[in-house]
């Protein structure tokens, strides 16, 4: 059963949260994959959108770029809250709710290692990137004058190239904004908190679609990968707990077979090679067999001086 107690090395949980954004980001960095292959992939889930009608990030990136009371927050949302609320929502559930932390978090680093690997086997290249006969426009390009971003995804400006930008599917954006929304409003206890985390998921799909970071389809995926890692997550930090907890019984099993550091082996004056003695002081194994030789060697020779 998994271990419900409030986490005590609170320094290795920021390490082991750290490495994961580290993952995050190097990942991203590292599957950056073909140009022609991500924009394939691309244009694909466009056109399972148009076929089934769900291309909703069309209209939404129309309004978004035509309208900066809408585009320019719409950045600021996409480009910051992402790497504010998720840190700030695992805090607190450290804090406030420890019986859930170790669930929720092993839940977030399986959804992120699984968006990882999704990065790496299908790079996709996200709306605004297609051409312009498409009808996509950028609006963090169109809008960086305003922000700290530039021309290149959400990086600070001049640091667009230490991002890869065919990391579109699945969404993390989403998949973390879905994992926070969840978590507020299931153990909030302020109505506007759970509010808030209600909303926050669906604020981040509109967003992500709306600056054509993201199709829809992208969104879908972010959801289901989150609720692979909440499923398998746990599961995993409990199969690990497991083997650790036998892995440090196993010195104490060999202790309680014997208090003796040599294990009873002992050697006396004269021996060469080492002998196990009983508690009593009488010798076994090697010993034992070469007093037993000695002993036969001199009862032959008691009996041939009889004769």
């Amino acid at each position: 059963m998994t271990d419900r107690r409030r986490p005590t090395r609170w320094w290795a949980e920021l390490l082991l949260l750290g490495l994961l954004y580290g993952a995050y980001s190097g990942g991203r960095l590292l599957a950056r994959g073909d140009v022609d292959l991500a924009v394939g992939h691309g244009l694909a889930l466009l056109r399972v959108e148009e076929l089934l009608r769900i291309d909703f990030e069309r209209p939404l990136n129309r309004l978004f770029s035509r309208s900066g009371v809408l585009g320019i927050p719409a950045d600021f949302f996409y480009a910051s809250l992402h790497y504010l609320i998720t840190p700030a929502v695992l805090v607190w559930l450290y804090r406030r709710r420890p019986r859930n932390y170790r669930d929720a978090r092993s839940g977030l680093v399986a959804a992120t290692v699984l968006g990882l690997v999704g990065f790496a086997l299908a790079p996709t290249c996200p709306p605004r990137l297609l051409e312009a006969s498409y009808g996509f426009t950028d609006t963090m390009a169109r809008y960086s004058a305003y922000g700290w971003w530039g021309g290149e995804a959400s990086a600070p400006r001049g640091l667009g190239a230490l991002t890869n930008q065919y990391a579109a599917m699945p969404s993390l954006h989403v998949g973390w904004a879905l994992w926070c929304g969840i978590l507020l409003w299931r153990h909030a206890r302020h109505p506007l908190v759970r509010t808030l985390g209600a909303a926050y998921p669906v604020l981040t799909t509109l967003v992500v679609m709306g600056t054509a970071n993201h199709y829809f389809l992208d969104a879908v995926a972010g959801a289901a990968v989150l609720g692979a890692g909440w499923v398998l997550g746990p599961r995993v930090a409990t199969w690990a707990g497991a083997r650790a907890d036998r892995w440090e019984a196993l010195p104490a099993r060999f202790r309680r077979k014997s208090t003796i550091v040599s294990g009873g082996w002992d050697t006396s004056a004269r021996e060469l090679l080492p002998a196990r003695r009983s508690p009593a002081g009488r010798t076994t194994d090697r010993a034992a067999d070469r007093d037993a030789d000695r002993g036969d060697r001199a009862a032959d020779d008691t009996a041939a001086a009889a004769r």
